[in-house]
């Protein structure tokens, strides 16, 4: 504003001293007359700050003092020498000995005795050699029974082995011997009286021999064959031969993936149901699976069928089958969800053998022949909830044509040419056409290696043609399994299953009695088991188990109650030769 207003009064300055020089020419110059081409246009310099520093004129004004420093300053000698650095150690933690052979020792209630022994020895890095020896025994004890119900069980196996530049074999054996006794006499129908005339024992032994061959780079991928005796102490015996290999035919760029076999079994019986004459049995089969695998992105389709011709030898009937061999599975989101599903079917070779292994309370006069399975249809779920958590879920569907069930013998009344077994204290087999439906699941907890949990269950319902049920046959069945190792030294488990209701029928045969059939319902039962370790040292450990320990009082098979709680404890040692 200030510069305006200094503008504004120099122009007016101007202009009156411009007007008091014209009037003074007015008296020696005449006039003129002045055009003016450009009409004047004032402008304004550009403004400046004015630099100016301001004097205080104050009488308390303070003079600055100089201030000088000095620093005192006194050499020091240093003795310091530093040291070069360390890397800092890690503890690592001690590994683990593991040990190629065991052998383990118990004894607990009911007299029982468990013993195991494991041996493996490397002869040089081509070479192993091993064996394994288990024994179970009990002297029974079961309250409430007319007969023994002691038991024993033992197994011995040996074996050989090698690698060799382009294959590897193996050659093994073994000798096994079990004892049990047709206990389970029905009280309802017989007393001590009868009893006293039972020798209610049943020895099994059978011998076995076979090897394995596996090519690395090779047509034929592998093979196996296996020979197997077996009989008991009333005159039965049974021999079965199994050959089967594995190679794959290369048709037009693609490999189809086949596997071939024989199954030979042959066997007798000293006595038929009627005891007039013994039972001879014997079939061989051949069978030939091929298999072409299809896989694309996630997909993955097993595409085969099966063809098997049954030689009866006995009967000299032929005839030929064949199955449907069919899978597939797809990656819905990656491990998390998997659907699989298939097809298939397969004649079934039953055996005395098989039926002895599954159910020790059977009668030697059994009728042996094939199952055809034809057809099992499946489809499920399965994958991994978490890292830790995996589960499986599955329904099942199956047509089986002259499958086996075990269906509980006559009560026979007639005194004269009566067997030990005939008094309704042990197992037949019974075949029929049962079509059965399942829906099964399965879930595994693995936290880590310190913790490990399992749940299975399992649900069936069944159709039969003849029989009246599926006998001897659960609707529903469970198990729980858990592992702990609690700290460095201790260690514990448990286990549990559950077997739900079963059918059965007791009959009574003889000339002069007429007893109506007894039907036998079989109530489910819950068997939990626990085990609890401690570890000494790196090879000497101790436990305890508890079987049925919530002391259930169950009935395995129909008339053939388990042991009470049972108690065991041992020790188990680890070496090396």
């Amino acid at each position: 504003m200030k510069i305006k207003v200094l503008i504004f009064i120099i122009t007016i300055a101007s202009s009156l001293t411009l007007s008091f020089a014209q009037e003074r020419k007015k008296d020696t110059i005449d006039d003129q007359v002045v055009n003016v081409i450009k009409p004047y246009t004032p402008t304004i310099s550009d403004a400046f700050k004015i630099k100016d520093t301001p004097k205080l004129n104050d009488s308390n004004v303070v003079k600055k003092k100089d201030v000088k420093y000095n620093i005192f300053s006194i050499p020091v000698a240093s003795t310091f020498t530093p040291a070069k650095g360390k890397a800092a150690n890690v503890d690592k933690a001690k590994p683990v000995k593991l040990y190629d052979n065991y052998a383990s020792l118990g004894v607990g209630s009911y007299t029982t005795i468990l013993g195991e022994v494991y041996l493996n020895h490397e002869i040089n890095s081509t070479e192993n050699v091993g064996g394994y020896f288990s024994h179970h025994s009990s002297q029974g004890g079961i309250d409430g029974l007319l007969l023994d119900n002691d038991f024993s069980s033992t197994h011995i196996n040996a074996h050989y082995s090698q690698k060799l530049g382009d294959f590897s074999w193996k050659i093994d054996g073994g000798f096994d011997a079990m004892t049990y006794n047709w206990y389970g006499l029905p009280q309802e129908f017989f007393g001590q009286a009868e009893a006293n005339m039972i020798d209610p024992i049943h020895t099994f032994s059978s011998f076995n021999v076979g090897g394995k061959l596996k090519f690395d780079d090779a047509i034929i991928n592998d093979g196996s064959v296996r020979f197997i005796r077996f009989g008991d102490d009333r005159d039965s015996g049974e021999n079965r031969f199994i050959a089967k290999a594995s190679f794959d035919v290369p048709i037009q760029g693609e490999e189809i993936n086949t596997e071939f076999y024989v199954d030979y079994i042959g066997g007798s019986f000293d006595s038929n149901l009627n005891n007039t004459a013994g039972i001879d049995y014997g079939n061989v089969t051949f069978g030939l699976s091929p298999s072409y695998q299809l896989k694309e992105d996630d997909l993955t389709v097993n595409l085969g069928v099966r063809f098997v011709f049954l030689n009866d030898t006995e009967l000299s009937d032929n005839k030929f089958f064949i199955y449907p061999n069919i899978t597939a599975s797809y990656r819905l989101v990656d491990e998390i969800l998997i659907a699989f599903g298939g097809i298939t079917g397969q004649l079934q070779q039953n055996s005395y053998y098989d039926f002895a292994n599954e159910n020790p309370f059977v009668s030697p006069n059994l009728i042996i022949a094939p199952t055809d399975e034809r057809l099992n249809g499946f489809i499920g779920l399965k994958g991994k909830l978490s890292n830790n958590v995996s589960y499986n879920v599955k329904g099942n569907y199956f047509s089986e044509e002259n499958k086996p069930l075990f269906k509980v013998n006559d009560a026979n009344f007639d005194m004269a040419n009566r067997n030990d077994y005939e008094y309704g204290n042990s197992f037949g087999v019974v075949y029929d056409d049962v079509r059965t439906f399942s829906l099964a699941g399965e879930l595994n907890i693995d936290v880590n290696r310190n913790f490990t949990l399992g749940l299975k269950g399992e649900y069936f319902n069944y159709s039969t043609d003849e029989q009246a049920e599926a006998w001897n046959l659960p609707d529903i069945t469970g198990s729980v399994f858990m592992d702990v190792q609690i700290s460095e030294k201790w260690f514990a488990g448990a286990s549990a299953n559950y077997v739900g209701e079963r059918k059965d029928l007791q009959e009574v045969t003889g000339t002069l009695i007429f007893v109506e059939p007894v039907s036998i319902t079989l109530d489910s039962f819950f068997d939990a088991n626990a085990h609890l370790g401690y570890k000494i040292n790196d090879q000497l450990s101790v436990f305890a188990k508890v079987n049925n320990m919530f002391d259930q009082d169950y009935q395995r098979y129909a008339n053939f109650p388990v042991q009470g709680i049972q108690a065991l404890a041992g020790a188990t040692y680890q070496f090396d030769f």
